[in-house]
């Protein structure tokens, strides 16, 4: 105990640098999102749709093998006549994820229940060696 008490501020050091490490990966569990190979069993096994919402210039240098063109600001308007079943796993896709997280506020509030993002976006599509086709 007199140890405790002679050495709390190392304790405390101790504690916050061990929570400092741990904070990306907690982080990293919650939310939304779908890893590359998550997002490739879902559309192989599920029958997963995959929206990229990026520019149409964006997403024409390069996107996910099959996906379809929303353009973020157009959502709202063109998701339901691009995705007509709102029963199946939808993948928002963009360079980063920024621009998917904000889409799936939007998907969700059009009734797709199963929307995701695809977590680090296309870039980390690209780091898992997934195939990318461009227009």
């Amino acid at each position: 105990m007199k140890f405790l008490i002679d050495n709390w501020t190392l304790i405390l050091v101790a504690l916050v640098s061990g929570g400092m490490l741990m904070w990306p990966a907690l982080r990293r569990g919650t939310g939304s999102g779908v890893e590359p190979s998550g997002a490739v069993v879902l559309i192989n096994r599920h029958k997963g749709v995959v929206v990229d919402v990026c520019e149409p210039e964006e997403y024409a240098a390069g996107h996910v093998g099959g996906s379809r063109n929303v353009p973020l600001g157009q959502l709202e308007e063109r998701l339901p006549q691009a995705v007509k079943n709102k029963a199946v796993p939808l993948i928002l896709v963009c360079a980063s994820g920024a621009r998917a997280n904000r889409a799936l506020a939007t998907a969700q509030k059009l009734g797709y229940e199963q929307a995701q993002v695809l977590r680090g976006g296309l870039r980390s599509w690209k780091e898992a060696n997934l195939p990318i086709e461009k227009a």
